[in-house]
């Protein structure tokens, strides 16, 4: 087929051809008789067989030196939206808005509290708190008695501006009764009798305050705070003392780590009896504190001023992480101002004439020590040596009926203090502390009715699923030294105190406790003439709601 097909084409050029030619010499026309079609065919040949091969391959090595443009693009990246899955939680522990305690016991003991608490979540929170305690062990020691009646009432408020509004409202009864007379009488052979009236000590003290802070996280990580706080206190024997403190704070966080804060304090305190007294402190606090892998950093300062003397105080710590949180290694220094203000000293001795001289104990203290967990166990070993500039010591006024002077001098204090929590096995844990104080004063020979050793321990054991707990605790304490009346120093009895305690639960809101204090009856003399309340007792009920 494709023969033919060649023949064809063939034979048309050859006509195409002619009739050119013919056209070119101009033949004579005439008739042209066509024999047969032209046949052209092409003869047979041998197809021609070609094998390629291959070029030698190029192992030369050639280094290749590319150019490249940098060229940063921006992708815009929208962060996925995470969406927690629910998980099946356990039930929850139910809350209860309110608890009371009231029980009763010897000698003439009476025990109540009641505390009641409101809150909404991220709006607001109320309680109020009720608290009364007496003892009467006037058929063994005359007068020897004590009542103590707190109220206080607190509420936060958060508004949706981001911030949010603290206030507290406080007002306290003491009465304390001046019985040291009856040791009094002991040692000298005398024989005095007082009615109540005429040997009652009554602290009243009215406090309120109030702070402004953000209730929220800011997106700068920066919080702030501004608030004061006032109290108003007299006694029966016409002192009376009014503080104000009003203070200014902020603090910003770098990288969820490091703070960065400052505070500034205007504390005025103004104590009246027969003249008038004032003690008025400023303080400027500012400190910073790295957190590093390893070690964590504080360096501060506290700049204090008085009657316009500016003092310099350190405000510094340095830890490092020695074996995770196993061992952990720290030291420092710190130092301030401290008031020794009617109220401050009346709380830590309750027999103090009416008529004392108020002051600043200037202390500057360095410390170092160790601290961490061990399989459980909460340790810290701390030793640190302080500077007091006018440290508080008391000293009776060997009156008929006993009361304790403020005397002030400058002491050196080497101190060593350990603390442990031990857990030993699943609802029992013990814990227990030391502290040991050597002093070194310029002027007094003593450190008069201060404490020089002092030991506490304590168990704790739950069961019945929580529904039972039984506690226990020692107190130990050195006998603190005191001048007689004939001016020798001399050391008092020592503490040794056993308690024990358990409470029970009959129901979720219904309970009982009891509580022995002094087991060993001890009548140790915290104050020179007032032997502290010997064996004694409580049991009551408790409920929550």
């Amino acid at each position: 087929m494709a023969m033919k097909t060649i023949s064809q084409i063939m034979l048309l050029a050859v006509l195409l051809c002619s009739i050119g030619a013919a056209a070119q010499t101009e033949l004579p026309g005439g008739q042209v008789e066509v024999i047969r079609n032209f046949d052209a065919r092409l003869l047979e040949t041998d197809p021609v067989r070609i094998r390629p091969v291959l070029p030698p391959l190029d192992t030369a090595t050639r280094r290749m030196t590319y150019n490249i443009l940098s060229r940063s693009f921006e992708v815009e990246y929208l962060p996925p939206t995470i969406r927690p899955l629910a998980i099946r939680t356990d039930k929850n522990t139910k809350n209860y808005n309110g608890y009371t305690k009231l029980g009763g016991g010897f000698p003439s003991a009476l025990y109540g509290e009641l505390s009641y608490n409101l809150f909404a979540e991220d709006q607001y929170r109320f309680g109020i708190d009720v608290l009364h305690h007496s003892a009467n062990n006037t058929r063994n020691i005359e007068n020897q008695r004590f009542s103590s009646t707190k109220f206080g009432a607190n509420g936060t408020y958060y508004l949706d501006q981001g911030f949010a509004v603290d206030a507290r409202l406080g007002y306290s009864v003491d009465n304390v009764f001046f019985y040291g007379y009856n040791r009094f009488n002991d040692e000298r052979g005398t024989d005095n009798s007082f009615a109540k009236e005429d040997v009652q000590q009554r602290f009243s003290i009215f406090d309120v305050s109030a702070k402004l802070f953000n209730g929220q996280r800011t997106q700068a990580d920066f919080n702030y705070f501004a608030g004061f706080d006032v109290y108003l206190m007299q006694d029966n024997y016409a002192a009376r003392e009014n503080g104000f403190d009003l203070k200014f704070g902020a603090s910003k966080w770098f990288n969820e780590m490091h703070e960065l804060k400052a505070q500034i304090r205007t504390d005025f305190t103004s104590y009246r009896d027969t003249a008038t007294q004032s003690l008025n402190n400023f303080f400027f606090e500012p400190s910073f504190t790295f957190h590093g892998d390893v070690f964590k950093a504080k360096i501060g300062a506290i700049i204090a001023s008085h009657e316009d003397d500016f003092q310099f105080f350190p405000d510094v710590e340095l830890s490092a992480s020695m074996l995770g949180s196993v061992l952990t290694a720290f030291v420092g220094a710190e130092g301030t101002l401290q008031k020794n203000t009617f109220r401050s000293l009346s709380t830590y001795n309750p027999f103090i004439e009416s008529r004392i001289r108020v002051g600043n104990t200037r202390f500057v203290e360095y410390f170092g020590g160790i601290r961490g967990n061990f399989q459980g166990i909460n340790y810290r070993a701390q030793i640190g040596y302080k500077n007091a500039d006018n440290l508080a010591l008391f000293l009776t006024n060997q009156d008929t009926v006993p009361r304790f002077g403020v005397v002030y001098d400058t002491a050196r204090i080497f101190r060593i203090h350990g603390s442990l929590i031990f857990p030993i096995t699943k609802g029992l844990d013990l814990t227990g502390s030391v502290t040991q104080n050597f002093f070194s004063l310029d002027r007094e020979e003593k450190p008069w009715h201060l404490p020089s050793l002092t030991i506490n321990g304590g168990a704790r054991y739950t069961t019945m699923e929580g529904k039972l707990i039984v506690k226990g605790d020692v107190f130990l304490e050195n006998g603190v030294p005191y001048r007689d009346e004939n001016g020798q120093a001399r050391n008092l009895n020592a503490l040794f105190d056993v308690s024990l305690g358990a409470d029970y639960l009959f129901t979720d809101n219904i309970g009982a406790f009891v509580q022995v204090n002094n087991l060993a009856n001890n009548r140790r003399q915290r104050w020179q003439y007032y032997p502290m309340f010997g064996l004694n007792a409580f049991i009551g009920v408790t409920a929550r709601f």
